[in-house]
């Protein structure tokens, strides 16, 4: 994965490679209030990683965080999920408007993860 792709207008930030201090950097940049979540979900996966000998642990918090990125990088993708997200915390679950929010809420996480996959 490189940081080289079609830009959309308005990213704040070019997407970064699936490294951790480009993953730390975009972050920074994106959604600083989050960086002591993504270093203990980073102090996690090691430990997972460590503890299965396998690095599974570490790809999937690499896709996690490139996923979470890509949604804050891009403020009309990111608005979509905070509307989304909103109408799904608010909304009684028995109104059909619920299962609409929750699954703009998918879709914009599937496209989020989908662009930092197909690189």
């Amino acid at each position: 994965m490189t940081a080289q792709h079609a830009e959309e207008p308005g990213e704040l930030v070019p997407r970064p490679e699936m490294t951790f201090p480009a993953l730390r950097a975009a972050l920074a940049r994106v959604a600083s209030s989050r960086l002591a979540e993504f270093q203990a979900d980073r102090d996690s996966a090691f430990t997972a990683a460590t503890q299965h000998a396998s690095f599974r642990p570490i790809r999937a918090f690499q896709l996690k965080w490139a996923t979470e990125i890509e949604i804050e990088r891009r403020p009309a993708l990111a608005a979509r999920y905070r509307a989304a997200l909103d109408a799904a915390n608010t909304l009684d679950r028995a109104d059909p408007r619920w299962r609409t929010a929750m699954d703009e809420c998918m879709a914009v996480r599937e496209e989020a993860r989908a662009a930092v996959t197909d690189d």
